[in-house]
């Protein structure tokens, strides 16, 4: 079995783009907790933002766990930045944040619904210790923003911008993750 990529041969900076388990199944698996943009729509969003900001993105989705792992390795002195969305193997794979570690390339973890409002097992993350930081509970924006700061992160500018983006920036968000009703959304 193969994973799905997705490349472009770069003259920029490369910022590889990893979606673990299940994730080819966005816009119509769960869409009341992952929304209802497709994979295909997140990674056509983040070529044309890399694009504007001067960086090439790739993309790869596996539902094996081998296969990321494998990929993060590739990425070891060629991508200049990594995001990554594990799905569930965020809560379970010591081995994909080991792979994480070992290639020392500035990493955001991303998830599209807050881990913190659902199952108690989705709580941990053994990528969080490794990565530069962590996005959840965002929808497909939190790719883009991930992609934001890691773009100006390796044009050795500040990751943060100095203004929110204007609504024409961004792509249509279709997820309801971060509107969360359940108790203890908000936490301390």
């Amino acid at each position: 079995m193969t994973g799905v990529e997705s490349a472009q041969t770069p003259a920029e900076p490369v910022i590889l783009v990893i979606h673990g388990p299940n994730l080819n199944l966005l816009g119509t698996r769960e869409p009341h907790i992952y929304g209802s943009t497709t994979l295909h729509e997140i990674d056509e969003d983040l070529r044309n933002r890399g694009t504007e900001l001067g960086v090439a993105v790739q993309t790869f989705q596996s539902n094996h766990e081998g296969l990321l792992i494998d990929r993060v390795h590739q990425a070891h002195g060629k991508a200049a930045g990594l995001i990554v969305n594990a799905g569930g193997l965020t809560h379970t794979s010591v081995s994909l944040r080991d792979a994480i570690a070992a290639i020392k390339v500035p990493t955001v973890e991303v998830h599209l619904s807050n881990l913190y409002t659902r199952e108690e097992f989705r709580h941990h993350s053994y990528l969080a210790p490794v990565c530069l930081g962590q996005i959840a509970g965002l929808g497909a924006i939190g790719y883009r923003l991930a992609l934001e700061a890691l773009a100006r992160l390796v044009q050795g500018k500040r990751p943060v911008s100095s203004g929110w983006p204007k609504p024409s920036d961004s792509i249509a968000i279709k997820s309801r993750a971060a509107t969360s009703s359940k108790k203890g959304a908000a936490r301390k």
